[in-house]
Formats: C-alpha cells, sequence, structure tokens
C-alpha cells in the first residue's frame, strides 16, 4: 500500500513538473533602416578589434589599460558582477530539500483543574509536572511543479549575464573618454604650439613695423594695430596652457590616480588613423553592443519573473519528513529504540483570497515586461543612430581636413607673400596683419580638425560595440 502510495506521488510530481504556466515572450526582430544596410554591408568589423590592436599608440595604450583596472566605474561593474554570481550560486540550491536540526527541552507544570491536568489524573499519572526532550532532523522540500524554481534560475542568470554586459558597456565609456580625452590633449599641445609660433611671427613683424615707423613710412596707427595682433595671438597661450592643465586632470582621474602630468607623443601628426574601417553587417551590431545585449538579457528576466508571479497562484505542493529521539524522562532521551520517531508529510497550498495581491503582481511583471521589450527597441534605435552618426562624422571630417590642409597651405604661402611685399612697399601693414591672422586660425582650424576625424573613426569603432575586448 505504501509502495502504490509513493510510486502515484511520484507519478503526479513527474506530469505536474512538466507544466508550464506562462509563456515567454519572444525578443522582437529589429528593423534596420536600408540606408545602414547598403553602407554596413562587410563581412568583419573593426568592432571585432581588440581595443589593444586599434589604438596603436603606447602612451594612450598605457592609459587605457591603467583607466580600465583602476577606475572606480569599473571596479564597481566588477563587484556587481561578483553579487549577481553569488546569487545565481544560491538560487541553483533552490532543488535541493532544506534539512535543520532543532533540540528543545521542556517542562510544565499543567493546572489540576485543566485537561492536561485532569487527564493525567484520569490516567493515574502521580506527577507535578511533564517534561518532554526532543531531537530531530526536519527536512522539507517544495516540487517544482509550475516552474517557479526554474524560473528563478533563468532569472539569476540573466541578471548575471547583464551585470557582465554592463561592465563591457562601462568599459567601452571608458575606453572612449581616455581616448578622447587624449586626441583632446594632443589638440590643445598643437594649438598651444601654433600660437607660440605666431607669437613668435608678430614679434619679427612688429620690429618690421617699428622701422617702417621710425623712418616714417607707416603712421603710430601700424604700430598699434600690429601689436594689437600679437597681444591677440599671445592671449590663447594662457587659455590653451589651462585646458592643457585641466585635461591632464580629467584624465588622470579617469585612469584612477591623482591628477597630474600625462605622458603623450609630441605630435598630433604622428597619432595614425586606422585605414580600414570595415562596419559588418547591421545584424551583427545587436551581438558586439553591451547596451543591447543588457537590454536582451533583461527581457530573458523579464520572461521569467512573469513565470514566477503566475506560478505563485497555482497550488504549492509540499513534502515534509523529520525523524529524531523523543522522551518525557531526560534518562531515557537517547534510550534507542525505544525514543525513536518519525513523520511523514505532504500538503497542497493554495491561495484564495490574499486582497488581489498575486494578481497585481502578475499584471505588474506583464508590464514591465512589456517595457522591456520597449526599451531593447529603443537601445536598438539609439544603436543605429549611433552608427549613422559616426559614419556621417568619419565622412565628413575627412573633407573637412583635406580642406583645413590645403587653407593652411594657402595662407603659409600668403603670410610670406606679404610680409615680402611689405618690405617692398608694394604692401600695407594691415595685408600682413590679416594674412597673419588668417594663418594662425586656419593652423588651430587644422589641430581641430584633425583631432575631429580621429575621434569621429574612434566613435564609430565604439559604436559598432568595440572597445570591450
Amino acid at each position: 500500500m505504501k509502495t502504490r502510495f509513493i510510486i502515484l506521488w511520484a507519478g503526479i510530481l513527474y506530469s505536474l513538473t512538466a507544466c508550464q504556466v506562462s509563456k515567454d515572450l519572444a525578443l522582437p526582430a529589429p528593423q534596420l533602416p536600408a540606408n545602414l544596410s547598403a553602407a554596413v554591408s562587410d563581412s568583419i568589423s573593426i568592432a571585432d578589434v581588440p581595443w589593444k590592436e586599434f589604438f596603436t599608440d603606447a602612451r594612450l595604450q598605457e592609459l587605457i589599460d591603467s583607466a580600465v583596472n583602476r577606475n572606480y566605474d569599473m571596479m564597481v561593474a566588477v563587484k556587481n558582477i561578483e553579487a549577481a554570481g553569488q546569487v545565481l550560486k544560491q538560487v541553483k540550491w533552490n532543488n535541493i530539500p532544506t534539512l535543520g536540526v532543532n533540540i528543545t527541552a521542556s517542562t510544565q507544570r499543567p493546572s489540576d483543574n485543566s485537561l492536561t491536568g485532569l487527564s493525567l489524573d484520569a490516567f493515574g499519572v502521580q506527577a507535578n509536572h511533564i517534561e518532554d526532550y526532543s531531537a530531530n532532523l526536519a527536512l522539507s522540500w517544495e516540487a517544482d511543479v509550475w516552474g517557479k524554481i526554474r524560473n528563478q534560475k533563468k532569472s539569476a542568470l540573466a541578471a548575471y549575464l547583464q551585470s557582465r554586459e554592463a561592465k563591457r558597456a562601462v568599459q567601452t565609456a571608458v575606453v572612449s573618454g581616455v581616448a578622447q580625452g587624449y586626441y583632446n590633449l594632443l589638440m590643445l599641445n598643437a594649438q598651444l604650439r601654433i600660437a607660440q609660433q605666431n607669437v613668435s611671427l608678430n614679434d619679427s613683424t612688429v620690429s618690421m613695423i617699428r622701422l617702417q615707423f621710425e623712418s616714417g613710412k607707416v603712421t603710430s596707427l601700424a604700430m598699434e594695430q600690429a601689436e594689437a595682433q600679437r597681444l591677440a595671438a599671445s592671449e590663447l597661450i594662457p587659455e590653451l596652457k589651462m585646458n592643457i592643465s585641466l585635461q591632464e586632470h580629467a584624465l588622470s582621474i579617469l585612469t584612477g590616480r591623482l591628477p597630474d602630468h600625462i605622458q603623450r607623443i609630441s605630435n598630433l601628426e604622428q597619432l595614425t588613423i586606422p585605414k580600414d574601417i570595415a562596419t559588418g553587417i547591421p545584424a551583427s551590431l545587436l551581438n558586439r553592443r553591451p547596451d543591447v545585449k543588457a537590454k536582451e538579457l533583461a527581457l530573458t528576466a523579464a520572461n521569467a519573473r512573469v513565470g514566477i508571479s503566475q506560478a505563485e497562484m497555482y497550488p504549492a505542493l509540499r513534502l515534509s519528513a523529520s525523524g529524531g529521539l523523543n522522551s518525557f524522562r531526560a534518562s531515557d532521551w537517547f534510550n534507542i529504540p525505544g525514543s525513536l520517531f518519525g513523520v511523514v508529510g505532504a500538503s497542497i497550498f493554495q491561495p484564495l483570497l490574499q486582497h488581489r495581491q498575486l494578481k497585481t503582481q502578475l499584471e505588474t511583471a506583464r508590464i514591465e515586461r512589456e517595457k522591456v521589450v520597449l526599451q531593447f527597441r529603443q537601445s536598438v534605435l539609439t544603436a543605429v543612430g549611433e552608427v549613422s552618426d559616426a559614419l556621417t562624422k568619419v565622412e565628413q571630417t575627412s573633407e573637412r581636413e583635406t580642406i583645413a590642409r590645403e587653407r593652411v597651405t594657402t595662407t603659409r604661402r600668403g603670410t610670406e607673400s606679404a610680409r615680402q611685399l611689405f618690405a617692398s612697399g608694394l604692401a600695407t601693414y594691415l595685408e600682413v596683419i590679416n594674412a597673419q591672422g588668417n594663418a594662425l586660425q586656419s593652423e588651430l582650424n587644422l589641430a581641430a580638425a584633425r583631432r575631429s576625424q580621429i575621434s569621429a573613426v574612434t566613435e564609430l569603432y565604439i559604436a559598432l560595440g568595440g572597445g570591450w575586448k
């Protein structure tokens, strides 16, 4: 009889544990614009290149390596992974029965007029108190009938994988921030050298105009305007030095160090730009971007939470067993087998009225799942927009740098021609001052254009999902 009872329960458990009370919501297929699909069609992508191969400057590599290992946002992300890993380990034990040990000793002096006291008298027990000594092991197990424990595992695993993707997203942001700061620092250095050279050129122009003034060929107005031009160029120097120091401090903090001087190459022109900027096929973008992958995992977790909430509304089957030693006298406590006892039981609990809490919990979980779907679509849209912007910047900044270089060549020739013509009396001092002003501005713009082009390629690398490998 007992054997048939056990087999019956085993069959019921097997059937019920195969039940699925909730249906997972599938990940929506992202729609990519036709223009991006046409532009992004290579079989490989620069995003597959590890950052140490993409950024070839040794000093920049040192800065990024320091940031990856010492940046506090990165450290927090690592701790989040460790915490999620601990939760995942714990959830894996949810299928294991709980086991506890219980040791009790009690004494009771019942009232003579109470049911217990009268019962003792009726059975002829002459005692003014009752003792009870017990030591037992208690085992309890809840059958995963509706997949609640399975969904708890799925949710914990998705949260763990999400924390890893979050770390990767933080790393891409840190890598991008260090690279962009380094490029900005090189641009400021270049602009500082240009300003200093222009001040030297203006010094010689002021000296030249002074000789013309002393010989009566120009008025004092020429001297004043030449000096004003020199001061305008000189004014740039302290501002650029200040910006350089601020950028160094920002980079130091980003790399987890106290504000200090940043070692760097001496010339912006020494920085190489990757020639091969293959972008890969559009669909692969979703697998490379950590933020998009995190949203995809969030949907897995949301599906699991819906399953957990729905399982809470169905009957819960619990099995329990306990056994040990029990005696009314301490001297007989460990008298075996006389003190041995055992209890086996099963219960089914079906929630009925709980102020609609379970229904609200389920509907809220479903709404949260729909929100995650919208957030996933938004992340895809953002990713596509960033790639499109980066592709446009790469194309336009390259054209801008070409034009800026031509302008620098032209203004340099113009400055030299104006100085020679002024020395021979064939040009006015205003033409010299204008030529030098144009040359200064064109060279500053060239440094900014060079920096923008390098930054655009880096933005494309990050937008495609690079930087975390």
